[in-house]
């Protein structure tokens, strides 16, 4: 009996300490997000600041998202290979890294070379920074239970736009009275911050803390499963309006509805608080019901919808901004709110050995398709304006409906 009562009291920390995984996971989805979710937002003052046109404010903050659909899949497997810790690690010092190049070298009035380094600097922050999504996501996985993944997942999630939110409230203004310099230094400290809480807690789940881990995995590699990469080639699609709507929505609102910026960054915020309340009530709800697949559908659904309307109220006359206001945060919430959900399915399908490259083969579909919106907004805003932007928004997130894979029977 003695041996068993030394189990149950190893297990015991082992299962408070999954809480503070999650939390140096979410830390450090939170800080990667401040750079991808919250540089966009201050679109506005940087296309000022570095005098940029549509098409190369769109190119710089496309590139961004470019590096992270490089670098995904080759950290995800790395992941898989060396560890949650060390990727992790790796990942944000060379963030940090990255962010003292555009100090150093990208600061706007230093030259002729400035966009040059300006985009440099953000796809390499992007390249380095995506190993946060594969290495903190296996490391969750790890140490969670399959009734509490999606819960866990949905709130590392929540990370997304709560980093997002942060750097909608923060960064505008910081680069409006401070400058690039500040709103980079303030990144550089989220990273550290990072760092510090992986040090700190991040370690390999005990091997014995969950004896069903390797229940469920898969006969053949998981990137050899159709349904694997329709799943991820879904999750991908259902970015689009998603970063059309972060990267250009403050644009859209200060042109159409002729918002301030202090309007602009409520607004952005407001999306990205909305998502977070939504994907933890979201993970969840699916935890219990057993639905991802279907609940997945219902989001396309919703979100096609949404768009639809914004890009009719879009139109010349249609409305003002009482109507836009709310219509944009619908929009931008219900086409951020399942996230969580979708990688906690891939990682079920895939089995504990794989999750790291397939949170990396999403991640790499997710930021290609950040890139591609990036580099497509601007030339459907010249054809057709901002009506154009939103339907064709609308249509990618109805296409992609079919490409969630079916419920489960039974």
């Amino acid at each position: 009996m003695q041996p068993a009562a030394a189990h149950a009291g190893d297990t015991a920390p082992a299962a408070s300490h999954r809480w503070k995984v999650l939390a140096a996971g979410v830390a450090a989805n939170a800080s990667f997000s401040a750079i991808f979710s919250g540089i966009p937002v201050t679109s506005v003052v940087l296309r000022a600041d570095y005098q940029l046109s549509n098409a190369e404010l769109g190119l710089a903050l496309g590139l961004l998202s470019l590096g992270v659909a490089l670098g995904e899949l080759p950290w995800g497997v790395l992941t898989d290979r060396l560890g949650d810790r060390k990727v992790l690690l790796a990942g944000l010092t060379g963030t940090i890294a990255a962010l003292w190049l555009l100090v150093l070298m990208a600061l706007p009035g230093q030259g002729g070379a400035t966009y040059f380094w300006l985009c440099a600097g953000l796809m390499l922050a992007g390249l380095l920074g995506g190993s946060v999504n594969g290495s903190s996501g296996r490391a969750i996985m790890g140490w969670f239970r399959d009734g509490e993944r999606g819960l866990a997942m949905s709130i590392r999630q929540t990370a997304v736009p709560l980093g997002g939110g942060i750097g909608a409230l923060l960064l505008p203004t910081l680069a409006a009275h401070a400058g690039f310099g500040a709103v980079y230094g303030a990144l550089i400290a989220g990273c550290l911050a990072s760092v510090g809480l992986t040090l700190l807690w991040l370690r390999e789940p005990p091997p014995a803390a969950h004896p069903h881990a390797t229940a469920g995995a898969p006969a053949r590699p998981a990137l050899r499963s159709a349904v694997v990469w329709r799943l991820a080639l879904a999750t991908g699609l259902l970015c689009a309006p998603q970063v059309a709507l972060i990267s250009f929505g403050g644009i859209f609102l200060h042109e159409v509805g002729h918002a301030g910026l202090a309007l602009i960054s409520a607004a952005m915020a407001a999306v990205q608080v909305g998502a977070a309340v939504c994907r933890i009530g979201s993970g969840r709800w699916t935890d219990k019901r057993g639905n991802r697949r279907a609940y997945l559908r219902g989001c396309a659904l919703a979100s096609a919808a949404l768009f639809a309307l914004l890009g009719w109220l879009a139109t010349p006359g249609a409305a003002g901004m009482t109507a836009l206001l709310p219509a944009l945060i619908a929009a931008g919430v219900a086409v951020s709110a399942w996230h969580g959900v979708a990688y906690t399915e891939l990682a079920v399908m895939a089995g504990p050995a794989q999750i790291g490259t397939v949170l990396g083969l999403g991640n790499s579909c997710v930021f290609s398709v950040f890139f591609l919106t990036a580099q497509a907004v601007p030339q459907l805003l010249q054809w057709r304006g901002w009506a154009a932007v939103w339907l064709a928004m609308a249509a990618v997130a109805l296409a992609v409906w079919p490409l969630f894979p079916a419920p489960r029977r039974g």
